[in-house]
C-alpha cells in the first residue's frame, strides 16, 4: 500500500506515559476520548466566559429594569391622576345639575301651586259666566300639547332619558300634584334638563292663555251687557246703563315683563269681576221691568185702548189687556217689586198692585184668590194669586195694566220687550 492511500489517518492511538519513582503508568487515548474532552473544556470556557459576562453586566440590568419599573408606575400614577381630575370635574357637573335642577324643580312647583291658586280664584267668575251663558272666544291650549311627567321607569327605560310625553288632562296631573306634592317632584327630578325648560316654556304659554281667556270672558261679558242694552231700549225700555266705572287713561306704550304675569293676571281678573257685576246689574235693572206674561199661553182676548164696553156695549178706554184665563189660573209677578195694594178695588174686584223701579206699576184684577199681602217683596215670576170673575166682569178672566207714573200704557209693549229679552234672562 503506498503512502499516499494511508496519508492523514493514524493506525496507532496515543499513548501517555506518566513515570513516578520506580512506577510507571500509561494510558492510551483514543481519538474519540480526545474529541469529548476538548467539547469539555471548550463548554467550560463558554460557561465561563458567560458567567463573567453576566455578572459585569447584572447591574446594568438590574438598574435598567428599575428605571423601566418606575416609567412604568410614575405612567399609571399620571393615569390615575388624569382619571381623578376627570371624576372630580363630573362629579362637579353632576352637583351643579343637581343644584339648576333642584332650582328648576322648585320653580315649576311654585308656579304649578301658582297656576292652581289662580284657579281656584277663577273657578267662582268661570261658574257666573257659565250662568249667564258666557264661553271664551280665545283659543286655548289644547291638553295633549302641554307635557306632564311620566313616571319614571315606566317605559323600561332609563330614568335619566325618561322624556315628558303627553297626557290627558293637565288638570288631573295638577290634582294629583295638589293631593301629592312630593310624587311630582320624585318625576320632575328623574327629567333632563332640557324637557323641564320645556315644561318651563309651556306653563309660560299656559299663563299666558289663562290670562288670554280671562280678557275674552272680559270682552263677552262686555260684549253681551252692550247687546242687552241696545235690545232693551230698541224694544221701548227706559234702561239706564250701569257701566262698568271708568276712568280717562293713556301712556306711551311699553311691552310688558313677560315674568309679571301675576299682575297681569290680577287685572284681568279684576276687570272681568267688573264686566260681570255690570251685567249682573242690567239683568237686574231688566228684571225690575214688567217685561213677563202673567198668565203665559192664554190668548189676549181684549187689546189695550178704545173698545166697545162689554157691560154698557158702548165706546169705553181699555185700560190694560184682557188674557182669556180659566178661573182658578195661577197669576205670576210680571217683574221684581213689592206689593201696594193686595185686596178689592171698586170694578177691579180683587186686586194686586205691585211697584216697581223706573216708576211702574203692575196690576192684576178680577183675581179669584190674592196670595201676597201689602209690603210683601216679590220676584218676577212669583204667584200672586188666582185668575176668577170677581169685579166689573162678565166671565174668568184676567185684566193686566201697566202704568207709568200712574199713567196707563200698553202692557203688550213690555211682554213683547220680554219675549225679545228672554234669551239673556
Amino acid at each position: 500500500m503506498s503512502n499516499a492511500a494511508v496519508f492523514g489517518k493514524r493506525k496507532e492511538p496515543h499513548t501517555i506515559i506518566i513515570a513516578q519513582g520506580n512506577r510507571i503508568s500509561h494510558f492510551t487515548i483514543r481519538p474519540w476520548m480526545a474529541a469529548i474532552g476538548a467539547s469539555l473544556v471548550a463548554a467550560m470556557a463558554v460557561g465561563y466566559l458567560l458567567a463573567t459576562s453576566y455578572l459585569m453586566l447584572r447591574d446594568d440590568i438590574l438598574n435598567a429594569a428599575i428605571a423601566r419599573q418606575a416609567r412604568m408606575q410614575h405612567a399609571y400614577e399620571d393615569r390615575i391622576a388624569a382619571l381623578r381630575s376627570q371624576v372630580d370635574r363630573i362629579t362637579s357637573y353632576r352637583l351643579l345639575d343637581q343644584q339648576l335642577m333642584e332650582t328648576k324643580v322648585a320653580e315649576l312647583l311654585d308656579r304649578q301651586s301658582m297656576l292652581a291658586d289662580r284657579s281656584g280664584r277663577l273657578a267662582p267668575l268661570l261658574e257666573k259666566a257659565q250662568l249667564h251663558g258666557i264661553a271664551p272666544m280665545a283659543k286655548h291650549l289644547d291638553d295633549s300639547d302641554i307635557p306632564v311627567p311620566a313616571a319614571a321607569g315606566a317605559t323600561g327605560k332609563d330614568p335619566a332619558r325618561t322624556i315628558f310625553r303627553p297626557q290627558k288632562p293637565i288638570a288631573a296631573s295638577m290634582q294629583r300634584a295638589s293631593a301629592d306634592p312630593e310624587t311630582l317632584k320624585d318625576d320632575l327630578r328623574v327629567m333632563p334638563i332640557v324637557t323641564l325648560s320645556k315644561l318651563g316654556a309651556s306653563l309660560n304659554d299656559l299663563e299666558a292663555d289663562q290670562i288670554n281667556r280671562i280678557s275674552a270672558l272680559a270682552d263677552s261679558t262686555r260684549a253681551m251687557r252692550e247687546q242687552i242694552v241696545a235690545d232693551a231700549r230698541n224694544a221701548g225700555l227706559p234702561l239706564k246703563t250701569p257701566a262698568v266705572s271708568q276712568t280717562g287713561t293713556g301712556g306711551p306704550f311699553i311691552p310688558a315683563d313677560p315674568s309679571a304675569t301675576e299682575d297681569a293676571f290680577d287685572q284681568e281678573l279684576e276687570t272681568l269681576n267688573e264686566e260681570l257685576d255690570a251685567l249682573d246689574k242690567v239683568r237686574g235693572a231688566i228684571l225690575t221691568f214688567p217685561i213677563a206674561n202673567p198668565a203665559p199661553g192664554n190668548r189676549i182676548s181684549s187689546s189695550f185702548g178704545n173698545r166697545r164696553d162689554p157691560i154698557l156695549n158702548r165706546s169705553a178706554f181699555h185700560a190694560g189687556i184682557d188674557l182669556a184665563t180659566p178661573s182658578g189660573t195661577n197669576v205670576r209677578a210680571t217683574g221684581s217689586g213689592t206689593v201696594v195694594h193686595a185686596g178689592r178695588n171698586g170694578g177691579y174686584g180683587k186686586m194686586v198692585e205691585i211697584r216697581h223701579a223706573n216708576g211702574l206699576k203692575t196690576r192684576y184684577a178680577h183675581l179669584s184668590r190674592i196670595l201676597v199681602k201689602s209690603g210683601q217683596k216679590v220676584a218676577a215670576g212669583t204667584i200672586i194669586g188666582k185668575s176668577g170673575s170677581t169685579g166689573r166682569s162678565t166671565g174668568p178672566h184676567l185684566h193686566y195694566e201697566v202704568r207709568e207714573n200712574d199713567k196707563a200704557v200698553n202692557p203688550a209693549t213690555y211682554i213683547r220687550a220680554g219675549r225679545r229679552l228672554s234669551k239673556y234672562l
